[in-house]
Order: structure tokens, then sequence, then C-alpha cells
């Protein structure tokens, strides 16, 4: 038997804290209302398995993230290329049609 110190939630945005007494489990709301009873070595247990996994997605989306705005940016530098190659080429279009014209 031993006192847990808990925060909780009152009401939205409303925090508090509280002592159990002679708690001998934990609660834990795993999401689409499931809430399962623990033991408190089997919640900390599942909890820090929780962590690691979150820990390493987060790694991996960061990966993941930093490699689409790579490849933004180089798309970007692609579209100016391309449109830098569009200008050059109407310029000479128009160059030619230019001496062309002085020619004729």
């Amino acid at each position: 038997m031993q006192d847990v110190n808990v925060d909780f939630e009152l009401a939205d945005g409303i925090f508090t804290q509280a002592t159990i007494r002679n708690a001998k489990s934990v609660c834990l709301w795993l999401g689409a209302n499931v809430m399962m009873e623990y033991s408190f070595e089997e919640a900390i247990s599942l909890l820090e398995s929780n962590l690691e996994n979150a820990t390493t997605s987060l790694e991996n989306i960061t990966n993941d993230l930093q490699f689409l705005r790579d490849q933004v940016t180089i798309t970007q530098v692609m579209m100016a290329r391309v449109f830098n190659y569009d200008v050059h080429q109407r310029r000479l279009q128009r160059l030619t049609l230019d001496v062309e014209k002085v020619g004729a």
C-alpha cells in the first residue's frame, strides 16, 4: 500500500492535485472508450514502452520531414531553372525574328 500523488483534470483547462492513499493499482485511459486497470509495475512498464515507441516515431518523422523539406527546395530550384530556360529560349526566338525582319 502506497500513497500516490496525482494531477488530474476537473474540467476543461482546470487541473488540480490529489493524494490517493492505499492505492493498489492505477487505471489508464487507452483511448477509444477503453480504460484498463494495471498494477503500478505494469503501468510503468506500459508507459515506458509507449514513450520509447513515441520517441522512435518522432525521430523517424523528423527525418522524413527533413527529407521532404529538401525535396521541396530541390523542386523549387528546378522550377526556377525551367522558367529561366523558357525565358532564355523566348529571348532567342525574339532575337531570331528581329534579325530576320531586319534582313528581309
